[in-house]
């Protein structure tokens, strides 16, 4: 006979174990299922790791330019295994305090192994079979590996196994220049590897607009960072102890050679061993699970959240589809996805912070749009920081006053974009934050500055 539960939680990601919290504070039993290590990607080999290695990266990096500054902190050694025993500190405390959550949950069953539908609402896992009315699936994903001539004949890293490097790989070749791969490259240079970033498509970041692409692209360059764009047809293979990306680009050499890989080419959602046809779950041709507004899946009494259901890549959407779930199921309050805006950020030094539509997303929305642009070297904080590199640029309905969308590119633009954010969900007109009185010195103290002089786009 199978064991019945109130409620089985698969995966113990963002959305899961907060999901639990509230399954126990309803008094639901409820089983969690986790096959390998609590909070998923943004506490092991995501969010917290990464930037843990960037706040390392730019201690070391703000040392070199101490000139700069008004003082000489003499020859800077990188020590890559104290780097590494940092981060995992870190981690080791995120971990801990979840399992100790986790524990103290008293109506939760926390359950290790790996989870298969049997069929509907039954699980099984480790030879065991659960039932529950209630299924909700928070699986994440994991790193794509490209179908690429000479992937399976070349080693490689991944942002996983990246996780476990505690040397400084003397040549780093990153494929693909986009968010992740962009982070690993500014970090690694910090530290003192050459790093090389080929990218196949004509532009890093291609969802982001020209001008925040090309100042990004400029920004790791000037640490030295050597971009190839336009890279189609790549190979691996090895030369010697070397291993080279064979490219067909438009310009430059046809090869980029180096002593380490590490792939960056997007996400796979773990679902491909979730039995979900068992359940009559519908997927699409990735292996994303279908939703609708409310997280539901295709198969009645059964949600998925997080990453595994396309509707968000970032821990901050995972645990706001958690939010949704819970609001609807036990508060009578009908939050949807479709009310969220998208915002994000690129944690690069300086950040990018987005909040909202693209330029070419509001041209072709079909609003009168208005465009204000500022350089960071106009902010009077970042030029006593000495962090001038950058631009603020806002985009503002011209008929509704409301802000369409943000893009921070400099000194705390990760932090400052949410004010717009937050002015984009209030539904206010621009008006509200360009005649509010910003402490002086800081960077946000610009906005205001910044929204009365738009101009139409």
């Amino acid at each position: 006979m199978p064991e019945r539960y109130d409620a089985i939680v698969i995966g113990a990601g963002q959305a899961g174990p907060a999901l639990c919290a509230r399954l126990d504070k309803e008094g639901l039993k409820s089983a969690l299922i986790e096959r390998k290590l609590l909070g998923g990607t943004c506490v092991n080999n995501g969010c917290i790791p990464t930037k843990t290695l960037i706040a390392s990266a730019h201690a070391a990096h703000l040392a070199t330019r101490g000139a700069d500054y008004g003082f000489g902190a003499g020859r800077i050694r990188v020590d890559m295994k104290a780097i590494k025993r940092r981060k995992d500190q870190v981690v080791r405390h995120s971990s801990d305090a979840l399992k100790k959550w986790i524990g103290g949950m008293k109506h939760v069953t926390l359950i290790h192994g790996q989870a298969r539908f049997s069929g509907p609402h039954r699980i099984a896992v480790k030879g065991r079979e659960l039932e529950a009315e209630r299924i909700f699936i928070n699986v994440g994903a994991r790193a794509a590996v490209p179908d690429m001539p000479g992937v399976k004949d070349v080693p490689f890293l991944t942002n996983s196994s990246m996780m476990k490097v505690d040397f400084r790989p003397p040549h780093l070749v990153i494929v693909g220049g986009s968010y992740i791969g962009l982070e690993f490259a500014q970090m690694y240079r910090r530290f003192g590897s050459e790093v090389t970033v080929v990218e196949r498509a004509p532009k890093l970041l291609p969802r982001e607009d020209d001008d925040v692409a090309a100042e990004v692209r400029a920004i790791v360059e000037r640490q030295g960072v050597k971009i190839r764009t336009d890279a189609e047809c790549m190979e691996l293979k090895k030369k010697g102890q070397r291993i080279v990306v064979g490219l067909h680009c438009k310009g430059g050499k046809p090869v980029a050679e180096g002593s380490h890989v590490l792939l960056a080419v997007g996400r796979t959602p773990n679902t491909s061993d979730l039995g979900l046809r068992e359940a009559g779950i519908e997927a699409d041709e990735r292996g994303y699970i279908k939703v609708d507004d409310e997280c539901r899946t295709s198969a009645a009494g059964v949600w998925a959240m997080g990453e595994c259901n396309g509707k968000g890549a970032f821990t901050h959407t995972a645990y706001n589809d958690y939010e949704i779930v819970a609001a609807n199921l036990f508060d009578a309050d009908p939050r949807r996805i479709s009310d969220r805006i998208q915002a994000y950020a690129l944690f690069i030094d300086p950040p990018l912070g987005r909040a909202g539509m693209t330029e070419a997303e509001a041209k072709k929305s079909g609003r009168s749009v208005l465009v204000g642009k500022k350089a960071m070297k106009h902010v009077g904080r970042a030029r006593e920081a000495g962090e001038t590199q950058g631009f603020m640029k806002v985009l503002v309905d011209a008929k509704s006053q409301e802000l369409l969308g943000a893009a921070i590119l400099g000194l705390n633009g990760d932090e400052i974009v949410h004010s717009l954010l937050d002015m984009m969900y209030a539904k206010r007109p621009y008006t509200t934050i360009q005649r509010a009185v910003h402490i002086h010195p800081t960077v946000t103290e610009l906005i205001p500055t910044l929204l009365g002089e738009l101009k139409p786009l």
